[in-house]
C-alpha cells in the first residue's frame, strides 16, 4: 500500500514534461527538418520490356531502357538500348548507351556503343566511344549541338533532285 518508490512522489511527471518539448519543438527553425527523400529525387528509367513492340514515336525529358523492338524515332534525356532491343528510327537524346541494334541515324552529347551494338546508320555526336567488337555501318559526325537538327555545322542540305540523278543543272 505504502511505498517509497518516487512514482508516487509529488513534483513533475513525465507526462508533464512530453507537452512542455512538444511546444518547443515549433520554435526550432525550419532548416533542421530533412525530409526522408532528397527533394529532386530522379525517377527511374521506364523500362521498355523485351517482350513489347511499339510502332509510333517516343518522347520524354527522362530516361527510358528500351528490351523490345520500338519502329518510331525516340527522344530522351538517357537512352539505354538493351542487348535484345531492335530500333527502327532517328534516336536523339543527351545520353545514348547501345547494346542492341539501332538502324537509323543517331544525335546524341555522349554515344557509346559497346561491343555488342549493331549500328546502321549515321552518328552525330559531341563525344563518342566503340568498345572493339562494335559493329557500325554509317559515317560519325562530331558537332557542338548534335541536339538540334539544324544546329552549328549541321549536314549539308541534300542536293537537288536534278543533281542526284546526275544532270547538268
Amino acid at each position: 500500500m505504502f511505498s517509497k518508490s518516487k512514482i508516487n512522489e509529488p513534483g513533475p511527471k513525465a507526462e508533464d514534461s512530453a507537452p512542455k518539448a512538444s511546444a518547443e519543438a515549433p520554435r526550432q527553425p525550419s532548416t533542421d527538418f530533412k525530409p526522408s527523400a532528397p527533394p529532386k529525387a530522379k525517377p527511374p528509367a521506364s523500362v521498355l520490356s523485351s517482350d513489347l513492340h511499339i510502332t509510333g514515336n517516343l518522347k520524354t525529358t527522362g530516361d527510358i531502357q528500351v528490351e523490345g523492338t520500338v519502329e518510331g524515332d525516340i527522344r530522351a534525356h538517357l537512352l539505354t538500348v538493351g542487348e535484345t532491343a531492335t530500333i527502327k528510327g532517328e534516336v536523339v537524346a543527351d545520353d545514348v548507351v547501345i547494346n542492341g541494334r539501332i538502324v537509323g541515324r543517331v544525335r546524341g552529347l555522349k554515344v557509346r556503343l559497346t561491343a555488342t551494338a549493331r549500328v546502321e546508320g549515321d552518328i552525330i555526336h559531341k563525344t563518342i566511344a566503340i568498345e572493339s567488337g562494335a559493329h557500325f555501318e554509317g559515317s560519325v559526325q562530331r558537332q557542338d549541338d548534335p541536339l538540334s537538327a539544324r544546329g552549328k555545322g549541321a549536314a549539308a542540305p541534300q542536293p537537288t533532285p536534278a543533281a542526284a540523278s546526275g544532270d547538268a543543272v
